[in-house]
């Protein structure tokens, strides 16, 4: 017999979100964080190549900004591919412990390397060696031959800055559909969906569960 989950939590009112829904995608972050959800920033990010062919991975948003998200990874990666034949992506969080959810949908930039290279600094060591010695997404012979790419690459290094890779990036999702979904009692959910308009303001309404 099937088993549901009893969604015991408070209602989402239209008025109970920011006039820009990137400032209630923050709100909905610390909240999870706050709530103790492993990983708060993990989110789903759907890509697809240039044939249509869809593809999902979970990655980690890294930055809030007031008109988009952010996140970064290796440009020669399955989805760095992805996103240069076909710059459009959607990310969809979920937060078990405050059953909720977060769908964003829009087009795809690629950060300036400059500013790539701000957040790739901010990394532990190990993880810039990583960065310059995987191959993202391309077969390896065995996990040692892997490990071994990591010690050349440290050794090539050693006590020196580590530069942020010219194939290693990151990209701003900046979204043009943005849903709040806030689970209720008898599949009866709460969503409330914001609709970026021609000249940049938000429509929102609510949509039937």
């Amino acid at each position: 017999m099937a088993q549901y989950t009893l969604h015991e939590q408070t209602g989402l009112e239209l008025g109970d979100l920011p006039s820009n829904p990137l400032e209630g995608v923050r709100d909905w972050v610390a909240a999870a964080r706050e709530a103790g959800q492993i990983e708060p920033v993990a989110a789903t990010l759907a890509t697809a190549d240039d044939s249509g062919m869809p593809a999902a991975r979970i990655v980690l948003v890294k930055q809030f900004a007031d008109d988009g998200v952010a996140f970064y990874t290796n440009h020669d990666s399955n989805k760095g591919r992805d996103l240069a034949a076909n710059p459009r992506a959607a990310l969809c969080f979920w937060w078990d412990r405050l059953q909720r959810q977060v769908r964003l949908a829009g087009p795809v930039q690629r950060m300036p390397q400059s500013e790539a290279d701000h957040y790739f600094q901010s990394r532990p060591r190990g993880s810039r060696i990583g960065a310059w010695a995987s191959e993202q997404s391309r077969p390896v012979d065995s996990r040692e031959a892997l490990e071994a790419r990591v010690e050349a690459v440290a050794e090539q290094f050693g006590d020196e800055d580590i530069p942020i890779p010219d194939f290693w990036g990151g990209y701003w999702l900046r979204p043009a559909v943005v849903e709040f979904w806030q689970g209720r009692n008898n599949r009866l959910h709460d969503r409330i969906c914001y609709r970026r308009g021609e000249h940049g303001d938000w429509q929102r309404e609510r949509l039937e569960p």
